[in-house]
């Protein structure tokens, strides 16, 4: 039997970047578009094969990590409507945790803002001295809150997120297969000449109550990418993930609040180049493959 249209299955959920489709009993319909935010806010137009570029990303990572942790994938071509072939996964129902699992590598971002204010990044205390973009003495664990439509997300410590788990054994089993996750990806990536400063995973439960990595892994949307040939402490980097588009946002004098201004036609080139480049640099193989994989 041919997969439903789109249009014939009932709408679960519209994130900033997904939608949720029920596929009845214990699939969903897990499909990426091409919107784009910056500062939790969507601009109106959106980065042609943006969505096919992280289904296809988190494909190779999801098939990558099987051997450390579960993934909720299921297929990306068998029961996906062909209007939505490479950028959708059929996948299994999870019960979320509420908190968003990331580690860092390297201190940049709000992690360097934190540090440069209080010499720690959710309550774990840091050697001094450090500089921008240094690389850290180990991962740490520094998880946020998942904020809803608009919002932003908080970083907390990993007592609060226990607190909001309720259960600190599932709560250390998050924090170290996340932490074993950035470290195996970290080390793929630096082969490929990349570095992974941090990244973010969404983890829930199944049926089963085994934890479960779900949503995207190791995307240019969840992570930050760096190419190492270019790489210097001291200052921000040059990065894959949208960074390009968030510093024309700050240059155009938006105040971050909605409704976000529309992207120029150069700087939307410029960022589509720059996810498909991640993701043929990262898995040695071009996109068009993943295109024809998955009849796209």
């Amino acid at each position: 039997m041919s997969p439903p249209s789109l249009a014939d299955l009932p709408l679960l959920h519209r994130g900033k970047v997904r939608e949720m489709y029920d596929l009845g009993a214990d699939t969903v319909l897990l499909v990426a578009s091409d919107r784009i935010s910056t500062y939790d806010v969507i601009h109106p137009n959106p980065i042609p094969d943006k969505g096919k570029v992280l289904t296809a990303l988190s494909a190779f990572w999801f098939e990558r990590t099987a051997p450390i942790v579960p993934n909720h994938v299921v297929s990306y071509t068998d029961g996906v409507p062909a209007e939505v072939r490479g950028r959708a996964a059929v996948v299994r129902k999870l019960t979320m945790l509420p908190v968003e699992a990331v580690v860092r590598g390297y201190i940049t971002g709000s992690g360097w803002t934190d540090y440069q204010a209080t010499g720690r990044v959710s309550g774990i205390e840091l050697p001094p001295g450090l500089q921008e973009s240094q690389q850290l003495p180990h991962p740490i664990f520094t998880p946020s809150t998942k904020a809803a439509l608009g919002d932003h997300d908080e970083a907390i410590d990993f007592d609060a997120a226990v607190a909001a788990i309720g259960d600190r054994a599932l709560a250390e089993r998050v924090r170290d297969t996340a932490i074993a996750l950035y470290v195996a990806a970290a080390e793929h990536a630096a082969s490929r000449g990349v570095l992974l400063a941090d990244t973010k995973f969404e983890f829930g439960l199944d049926a089963d109550g085994t934890l479960v990595v779900g949503d995207e892994v190791l995307t240019p949307d969840s992570s930050r990418y760096w190419p190492a040939d270019g790489y210097e402490v001291g200052h921000g980097q040059p990065s894959y993930d949208k960074q390009y588009v968030r510093d024309w946002a700050r240059s155009t004098g938006w105040d971050k609040t909605p409704p976000a201004p529309e992207v120029p036609e150069d700087i939307v080139a410029g960022t589509r180049a720059r996810y498909v480049e991640a993701y043929e640099t990262i898995t040695g193989e071009s996109f068009d493959s993943w295109l024809e994989r998955t009849a796209a």
